[in-house]
């Protein structure tokens, strides 16, 4: 076996374990959607099996995924990017990274409404990182209620509750990083010229 194959293959285990979390699925919620054991699905995704059709193709299914996004196959020279979005709590995400693990970059639209929702903070491992490009973001951490106007960025702990919405109904987009326990984004500045 080649060693492109080889690195491949090592590969789908981490890839499938960071899409499962990044789902925010279960192991046992994903072995009831596939009818792969739990046992089996935690052998893949820590590299003690090796992944093989008949195992791929239901997660494939189940993730709502290309196979090749799975394995990562490389790519066949066409250059252009196929974003997938996302559509969840009412809102859409489009992943701008394609990599597994570490941390993930999202582009995310909440629709307008013809009125603002009602905040229902949600918790999960993690921390997160986002920059408001158009609208304006009601963002709600712990006990802080705030509204973020565009070119405002924030920074919090994913264990705290938390909620995103549009602070007046209307639509807002933003770019989101997250990162999974431990990771944070790094901001850097330049003192002085060059």
């Amino acid at each position: 076996m080649s060693e492109e194959i080889e690195r491949v293959l090592d590969e789908v285990g981490p890839r499938l374990r960071a899409l499962r979390r990044q789902c925010g699925t279960t192991l046992a919620e994903l072995a009831a959607k596939t009818g792969i054991s739990e046992s089996t699905l935690s052998r893949l995704e820590s590299g003690r099996r090796r992944a093989n059709l008949e195992l791929l193709l239901p997660l494939s299914r189940a993730y709502d995924v290309p196979l090749d996004d799975l394995v990562g196959a490389p790519r066949t020279g066409d250059p252009r990017i196929h974003l997938r979005p996302i559509h969840r709590y009412g809102m859409t995400f489009i992943p701008l990274t394609r990599r597994p693990g570490g941390v993930q970059a999202y582009k995310m639209l909440i629709p307008a409404s013809a009125r603002p929702a009602e905040p229902t903070p949600q918790t999960h491992s993690g921390h997160e990182w986002l920059y408001v490009l158009n609208g304006r973001l009601r963002l709600v951490v712990g006990d802080r209620d705030l509204v973020l106007p565009p070119g405002e960025a924030a920074e919090f702990d994913t264990t705290l509750p938390h909620w995103l919405g549009s602070a007046d109904g209307r639509a807002v987009e933003l770019l989101v990083l997250f990162g999974l326990d431990g990771e944070r984004v790094h901001v850097r500045s330049r003192d002085g010229g060059a």
